[in-house]
């Protein structure tokens, strides 16, 4: 009988508000070390926090999202535990009764789609940050994190490989940033997660697990649940047993390895947050939140394959981001041809910006000049091949399309006596070829084309030369 493995993730979302969950400390990424507390984020007797109510209404927000209940009583606790980055020797958290309660979230793997549950999300403030990376024999602490707000979104154990788990955290990491609640930059320790796995007999109870942790990247996350897959398998087939614990991967290693025994919830010691009284929100609040929802993704890669017509690819490439899709959009209404807007959106223009390091939101150039470039290809002023150059050229210089073209005198040449001359040029250059075609070797026609093209350099009609090449071979 085969092992199946069981998955579930606890992922931490930094909530993108300029101020922590429970004072006013900014939330900037990259200050000096320990510039951005005070005595409330760091617990210091006789301070009071107050909550965020920003943060309060972007955790709604991912709860609506995901089509989960909403609370409209919540509490926050105390969740006890000593660990360098939290000198105050608690986090504060909600446990029994969170804000956001029995949601979902749908994934594609191989063609095949699946509802991973998500058991909760609860609202909670992050632990400083411990700094190792360039000491030696000492550590240090960067407080500066914490009190940020996060939501950590707790899934069931509805995954069976490190595939289902990465679309899953995809998906997720898609939907936060369409929402606006979170910027999700894995390399800032935005979006992060620890996973739950074990493994099983298909048909017995699941096994017992362990938590990999502060998991940052969706490759390592896959590369760190299929070694731990493949180490318990390996582990009971000898004879051993797995233990609950906490394991970190070693990622320039590619293994795990055991960092603490797994703490249960009551090692915790929860209690209710004595400074804090129950969350509570009203309804009208809540449709209030939900009105202002913006077009989810999976509606969205709906719409662009309805309303323009786009391929299931095409609608999921341009949909990674709301920035994106907004491009595109601008794009067909600067050119109205969503298809070639697509192609040249997702093949070329994307395919620039990401050998440049860049997102969308800092293209060198906007959607309506580069629709007045696919203008300059519908027109027959240029062909798609001297459009490539162009574009390069406006990546490089911001310039727009009309402006290389005319400076590099790239106008497409659409004078058939020009091209005519062009032609009997090739063929006159060429009389042995020109015998073979005659003699049945179609195959020719390209090279022909080619020596056109290439004697225009690049400019003449592709078009013309092809009518014009047939009508001439067959005359002269």
């Amino acid at each position: 009988m085969s092992w199946e493995a069981v998955i579930g993730l606890e992922v931490h979302v930094q909530i993108n508000s300029k101020t922590k969950a429970f004072c006013g400390c900014s939330t900037a990424f990259g200050a000096e070390p320990n510039t951005q507390v005070c005595p409330v984020c760091l617990g210091m007797p006789g301070q009071l926090p107050v909550l965020n109510s920003e943060a309060v209404q972007k955790t709604v927000l991912t709860g609506l999202a995901i089509e989960a209940t909403i609370n409209l009583e919540s509490r926050f606790d105390r969740k006890n535990y000593f660990y360098p980055d939290l000198p105050k020797g608690y986090q504060i958290t909600q446990f029994p009764l969170p804000l956001v309660e029995h949601g979902h979230l749908d994934i594609c793997v191989d063609g095949r789609e699946k509802r991973i549950g998500i058991t909760r999300i609860h609202l909670e403030e992050d632990a400083g940050k411990s700094m190792h990376e360039g000491l030696e024999g000492v550590s240090h602490i960067d407080l500066n994190r914490s009190g940020v707000p996060l939501m950590e979104i707790v899934s069931e154990p509805d995954m069976r490989s490190a595939d289902e788990a990465v679309a899953y955290l995809k998906q997720l990491h898609q939907l936060v940033r369409f929402l606006g609640v979170s910027d999700a930059d894995m390399e800032k320790g935005q979006f992060r997660c620890d996973a739950n796995v074990s493994v099983h007999r298909p048909g017995t109870p699941f096994g017992t697990r362990a938590e990999l942790k502060n998991l940052n990247s969706f490759r390592f996350i896959k590369q760190a649940i299929d070694y731990e897959i493949h180490r318990q398998i390996e582990l009971i087939e000898d004879g051993g047993r797995v233990v609950q614990e906490t394991r970190l991967f070693d990622s320039s290693a590619g293994v795990s390895r055991s960092m603490r025994g797994k703490e249960e919830a009551h090692d915790y010691r929860y209690f209710p947050e004595p400074d804090l009284p129950p969350l509570r929100i009203t309804a009208d609040e809540v449709e209030r939140i939900r009105a202002a929802m913006p077009e989810l993704p999976a509606a969205l890669r709906a719409r662009f394959e309805q309303e323009y017509g786009l391929s299931a690819y095409d609608a999921d490439v341009l949909s990674q981001s709301r920035e994106l899709a907004d491009y595109f959009e601008a794009l067909v209404a600067a050119h109205a041809d969503p298809k070639r807007c697509a192609n040249w959106l997702a093949n070329e223009l994307l395919g620039r910006l990401n050998e440049r390091g860049s997102e969308i939101t800092a293209s060198p150039v906007s959607a309506q000049a580069l629709g007045a470039l696919l203008d300059r290809i519908a027109d027959g002023t240029i062909s798609g091949k001297i459009a490539k150059d162009v574009l390069d050229a406006m990546v490089e210089s911001g310039d727009s399309a009309d402006a290389i073209i005319e400076a590099r005198g790239l106008k497409q040449v659409s004078d058939s006596d020009a091209i005519d001359a062009m032609i009997r040029r090739v063929l006159a250059d060429h009389p042995e070829e020109v015998a073979a075609w005659r003699g049945g070797k179609e195959r020719l026609f390209g090279f022909f084309v080619g020596q056109v093209m290439k004697a225009s350099r690049g400019k003449a009609n592709p078009a013309l030369v092809n009518q014009r090449l047939r009508q001439l071979l067959r005359k002269e």
